[in-house]
């Protein structure tokens, strides 16, 4: 495992975090359970190896439970999205906070196989609520990973 150091999002860090939110996610405007997130005024975490940003979450306090809003690894497979998961795990444990919690779409497989692997499990299911968030960010697209069309979301938990 390559040598990752998790370091907290600073306003120096803006630029390449809006780079970042618009080559996955189609905008820096983000958009969960019907409500619209700036991606760049986020609290996170960014993953450098070699001084290198490398990786990202993104997530929301609210009362006291911890939303994870974005999470990307640049580089498949080196522990860069399980080292991000894990600082936010340890910064909620910290706070006290009751959960840990995201949301998913449907048609992406990898994550709901990533967050399960950690520890999340389903939590609720919103079947078509991807329409409703298409009406606040239309760049959402109709057909999603793997073919798969874009339809729900889900709810991942992890309990603290």
């Amino acid at each position: 495992m390559s040598n990752i150091e998790i370091v907290e999002i600073s306003t120096d860090h803006k630029s390449w975090i809006e780079k970042i939110l618009t080559r996955y996610w189609g905008a820096s405007k983000l958009v969960s359970r019907g409500k619209i997130y700036e991606g760049t005024r986020l609290p996170g975490f960014i993953a450098m190896i070699d001084q290198e940003p490398v990786g990202l979450v993104t997530y929301k306090i609210v009362q006291n439970q911890c939303e994870i809003i974005t999470l990307n690894s640049l580089k498949e497979n080196l522990g860069i999205g399980g080292a991000l998961i894990t600082e936010v795990i340890q910064m909620a444990k910290k706070e006290k906070f009751r959960r840990v919690w995201l949301i998913t779409t449907n048609d992406n497989l990898h994550a709901l196989g990533f967050y399960q692997k950690r520890g999340f499990t389903i939590a609720e299911l919103y079947p078509n609520a991807i329409q409703k968030s298409r009406q606040l960010k239309p760049e959402i697209p109709l057909i999603g990973e793997n073919g798969i069309p874009l339809r729900d979301e889900l709810e991942l938990e992890i309990n603290l």
